[in-house]
C-alpha cells in the first residue's frame, strides 16, 4: 500500500514548522516542501532587524537545516515553482511536473506591495520581503552618510528606518495617517514611536502622499509628494504593506477573499487542501468571523497547529495574534486583537512618555489588547487577560504595585 503523502507549497516559517509539527505527531507518510526561493524554508523578522543591522548572520533565518530535513525524511524541493493545483485529481504541477497528493497546504505567504507611480523601476528604490532582499539593502546602508526615503510607516518602513539611523545615514519617514502605525496600535501609541524616531535623528512626516520617484540618470534622487515638494534621495525603501500570494488557489477555484479563505481548522473550500500563515484568511473563533493575520507568531504558531491537521488531529486555531519589534532602545510585545483595540479605553501601567510601560486596550470592561514596552515577561500575563475575557479594575491594571496575576484572577 502507498505511503500517503502530503505536500506543503512555500518555503517559509508556516512551511517549516508544519513538517516539524507533523513529524512529531507522528505523521509517517510522505512530506514534500516546494519552495520557489533556491533556499531552505526560512524567517523573516530578522530581515528587518537583526540580519538587517548587521547584528546577526544570515544563517539565524533558518529553522532547521539541511541535514534536519534529511534526517526527518522530508524532501524539500528548492527552487520549484508550483504552477498549478487540480484539487479534483489533487495533482500539483510543478516545474519538476505532476506531483500528486493526499493533502496539500498552501503556505504561500504574501509578496509587498509595490509602488505605483512614476519612477518604481529606478536603481535604488527597494523592496524588503527576501533574504536577496535584506542583504541588497543592507549592503546600501552599511556605508552610511546616504540619504534614505522610506515610504511607509509600519513595523517595516519603522524598522528599516532605525536600522538605516544605525549606520550613520540620513533618514526620512514618510507616512500617510495621523501616526506611525496608528492603524496598528492606535495613534497614542503611534505617537510613541513617531517620538523615538525623532529623538534618534529620523525626520517623520506624516499625513503626507507620494507621487512620485525622482530620478537622475537611472538612479532615485528623491521621493516626491502630492503637495510638489520633493524630498531629497539617494535610496528609497517602500514599505507599504503585502498582498498575499493567492494566484494558486485562485486559479484551482478555492474561495478567496483577501487571502485563502479557511475554517478554523486550516481547511478549504476544497477537500483535501489547507492554508496557514500569511495567505489564510481563517475562520476565528472569539471574533466569530475570519481574520488574516500577516506576523512572525501566526507562521509558527499557525504553521505548528496546521502540521497537527495534516498528520490527522482535531483541533481548531484560536491563537491571540502577537507581534514584537525592536527600534533603537525600545523593545515592544503586542497581543490581542486590533479591530477590538480600535476605539477601546487605553489604560497604562508604567510611564508612557519614557517608554517603559504596559499599555492595554479595555473594552466594555475587558482586556482585548496589550503592548509590553521595556517590560519583560508580562506577555503570559497579558494574553491570560485577553483569553480570560475578566471584567477587571482599570485603577487596579493601571497601579504598578497591584500585581498583575492577581487582576482578573478570580475570573
Amino acid at each position: 500500500m502507498a505511503r500517503e503523502r502530503v505536500v506543503v507549497v512555500g518555503g517559509g516559517l508556516t512551511a517549516a514548522r508544519a513538517v516539524e509539527s507533523m513529524r512529531k505527531a507522528g505523521f509517517d507518510g510522505e512530506v514534500v516542501v516546494v519552495a520557489e526561493e533556491r533556499r531552505l524554508p526560512y524567517e523573516r523578522p530578522p530581515l528587518s532587524k537583526g540580519y538587517l543591522t548587521g547584528a546577526e548572520p544570515s544563517n539565524v533565518v533558518y529553522p532547521h537545516d539541511a541535514r534536519w530535513y534529511r534526517d526527518h525524511d522530508i524532501d524539500v524541493r528548492r527552487g520549484v515553482r508550483a504552477r498549478s493545483l487540480d484539487p479534483s485529481s489533487r495533482t500539483l504541477v510543478t516545474d519538476d511536473g505532476e506531483l500528486r497528493y493526499d493533502r496539500v497546504l498552501l503556505a504561500t505567504g504574501a509578496r509587498p506591495r509595490r509602488f505605483d507611480g512614476p519612477g518604481a523601476g529606478l536603481r535604488g528604490v527597494h523592496l524588503l520581503r527576501s533574504l536577496p532582499d535584506a542583504t541588497r539593502l543592507r549592503t546600501a546602508l552599511k556605508p552610511g552618510g546616504r540619504r534614505v526615503v522610506v515610504v511607509g510607516a509600519g513595523w517595516i518602513g519603522l524598522e528599516v528606518a532605525a536600522a538605516a539611523r544605525g549606520y550613520g545615514n540620513e533618514v526620512a519617514v514618510l507616512g500617510r495617517g495621523d501616526a506611525p502605525l496608528g492603524s496598528a496600535v492606535g495613534v497614542e501609541l503611534g505617537a510613541m514611536f513617531g517620538d523615538l524616531h525623532r529623538a534618534n535623528g529620523v525626520d517623520v512626516r506624516m499625513g503626507v502622499g507620494v507621487s512620485a520617484i525622482a530620478g537622475s540618470g537611472g538612479s532615485a534622487a528623491g521621493v516626491v509628494l502630492g503637495t510638489g515638494e520633493e524630498v531629497p534621495a539617494d535610496l528609497v525603501v517602500i514599505g507599504i504593506g503585502v498582498t498575499p500570494n493567492v494566484e494558486l488557489a485562485a486559479s484551482a477555484g478555492l474561495t478567496v477573499e483577501d487571502g485563502i479563505v479557511t475554517d478554523a481548522s486550516f481547511r478549504t473550500s476544497a477537500d483535501g487542501v489547507y492554508a496557514a500563515g500569511d495567505v489564510a484568511n481563517m475562520h476565528n473563533p472569539t471574533l466569530g468571523h475570519r481574520l488574516r493575520v500577516e506576523h512572525w507568531a501566526n507562521a509558527r504558531a499557525g504553521g505548528r497547529a496546521a502540521g497537527r491537521v495534516l498528520a490527522g488531529q482535531e483541533l481548531e486555531y484560536d491563537e491571540i495574534p502577537y507581534f514584537f519589534t525592536d527600534q533603537f532602545d525600545l523593545g515592544m510585545e503586542y497581543s490581542g486583537y486590533g479591530e477590538l483595540a480600535d476605539g477601546a479605553d487605553l489604560v497604562v501601567r508604567g510611564d508612557l512618555a519614557a517608554r517603559e510601560c504596559i499599555a492595554f486596550h479595555v473594552r466594555d470592561g475587558r482586556v482585548v489588547a496589550g503592548m509590553n514596552v521595556n517590560v519583560w515577561d508580562v506577555n503570559d500575563q497579558v494574553q491570560r487577560l485577553i483569553r480570560s475575557r475578566a471584567i477587571v479594575d482599570p485603577s487596579a491594571l493601571a497601579d504598578a504595585d497591584v500585581p498583575l496575576a492577581s487582576i482578573g484572577a478570580e475570573a
